[in-house]
C-alpha cells in the first residue's frame, strides 16, 4: 500500500511540475493578463506556487530529517506496514475554489523576481521532493509529522507534505487555464 503510494505521489509530482513548465512558454500577453474579477496574473500565479512550496519545503526538510534521525533510533519498520493512506482528506487541495483560506502575506507574490529565476526554483523544488521520496523510500516518512492548518487538515507525515505541495500547483493549473479561457474569450489573443 505504501510503495503504491509513493509511486503515485511521485508521478503526480512529476506530471503537475511538467505541466506548471509549460505555462512559463506561453506568451507574455497571456501571462500578464488580468482577469476581470482582478485575480491573479499567470505570472504571479508562477510566482504564489514557487513561494508555496519554498516554505512547505522547509517544513518537509525538517520533517524528512527528523524521520531519518528517528529511524536510525528505533525499530519501527513495522508501523509503516499498518500504515493506510487517506489521500481523500488530501484531494480537495488540488481542486481550485473547493475551500476558501486566506493564505499568509509571505506567499503573495510581489512580482520582485523574473520569470527564469522562479522557474528554476521550481525545477529545484521538485528535485527535493524527489529526493526526499528517495531517502525516505522504506517508510521512515511515516515518523515524522507536523500540523497542517490549511482545510483543519490536522497532522500530516513527510509523504502528505509531498503530496499536498504537488496538489497545491495542481490547484493552480486550473485557475491558469482559467486566466486563459478569459484571454481568448475576450479577444485579447494575438491575431
Amino acid at each position: 500500500m505504501l510503495n503504491n503510494f509513493l509511486e503515485n505521489i511521485r508521478s503526480h509530482l512529476l506530471d503537475t511540475h511538467k505541466t506548471v513548465d509549460t505555462w512559463f512558454d506561453k506568451e507574455p500577453q497571456l501571462r500578464t493578463y488580468r482577469p476581470a474579477n482582478g485575480g491573479w496574473t499567470i505570472d504571479q500565479i508562477l510566482e504564489h506556487i514557487e513561494l508555496t512550496s519554498h516554505f512547505l519545503l522547509k517544513l518537509i526538510d525538517k520533517g524528512g530529517a527528523k524521520a531519518l534521525r528517528r529511524a536510525a533510533a528505533s525499530d519501527w519498520a513495522a508501523n509503516w506496514q499498518a500504515y493506510r493512506v487517506d489521500a481523500e482528506k488530501l484531494a480537495s487541495i488540488g481542486q481550485y475554489r473547493s475551500f476558501d483560506w486566506i493564505r499568509p502575506e509571505h506567499m503573495e507574490p510581489r512580482g520582485d523576481r523574473n520569470l527564469a529565476e522562479i522557474r528554476i526554483s521550481m525545477k529545484q523544488q521538485q528535485e527535493r521532493c524527489l529526493h526526499w521520496l528517495e531517502r525516505l523510500k522504506n517508510g521512515e516518512g511515516l515518523l515524522a509529522k507536523t500540523t497542517m492548518s490549511v482545510q483543519n487538515l490536522g497532522k500530516l507525515d513527510v509523504y502528505e507534505y509531498i503530496y499536498f505541495l504537488s496538489l497545491h500547483a495542481q490547484r493552480h493549473i486550473t485557475q491558469m487555464e482559467r486566466n486563459e479561457q478569459a484571454f481568448l474569450a475576450n479577444g485579447v489573443a494575438k491575431n
